[in-house]
């Protein structure tokens, strides 16, 4: 299957699941977590949106040890990530996805990574527009930064198509 097909596929399957209620096994993400050492505590993640994990619920319970933040589209399927807490406001962008109203620009140690697919070698496919790829490329010329993909069992394919585009994640956790 090419990429289209499995993000056709994996919506739709996705989509029928989100009445279930799944969660992600928050064990497995806080041993990852305890596991490497950084000074500088800042996780970046992502607002929910088309039935996606959700990365709030997991911020939320991080808040009180780690900075914060959210990202923010730009020109060129560009982004950054804005320092956020649970108690600021949020603004809709053109997509309909929540963004902070911080001007303060984080360079997160941590990424949480939406994803519609993946497979065992931690590939990844997301909406098709690059947003992650170009981000997870940029900063990584900035500074050492470890990537989880957040994702339901269900979502795991055989394989995934890549080009030299593609980043690869460092985890993917499931509820499993």
């Amino acid at each position: 299957m090419n990429k289209s097909q499995i993000r056709i596929k994996i919506f739709k399957i996705r989509k029928k699941n989100n009445l279930k209620d799944l969660s992600i096994n928050f064990d497995a993400l806080s041993k990852i977590l305890n596991k490497i050492k950084i000074r500088d505590k800042s996780i970046g993640g992502y607002f929910p949106y088309n039935y996606e994990v959700d990365a709030i619920k997991i911020l939320n319970k991080l808040e009180k040890n780690y900075l914060i933040c959210l990202p923010k589209i730009k020109k060129n399927f560009q982004m950054d990530f804005f320092q956020w807490s649970s108690k600021d406001p949020l603004t809709i962008n053109k997509y309909g996805i929540p963004e902070p109203t911080s001007k303060k620009i984080i360079y997160p140690n941590i990424l949480l990574v939406p994803l519609l697919a993946f497979d065992k070698y931690l590939n990844r496919i997301g909406y098709g527009g690059g947003y992650y790829d170009r981000y997870i490329k940029k900063i990584k010329t900035k500074k050492k930064i470890l990537t989880i993909g957040l994702a339901y069992s269900f979502q795991k394919v055989k394989e995934i198509p890549v080009n030299k585009y593609d980043k690869k994640l460092d985890y993917i956790i499931t509820e499993k």
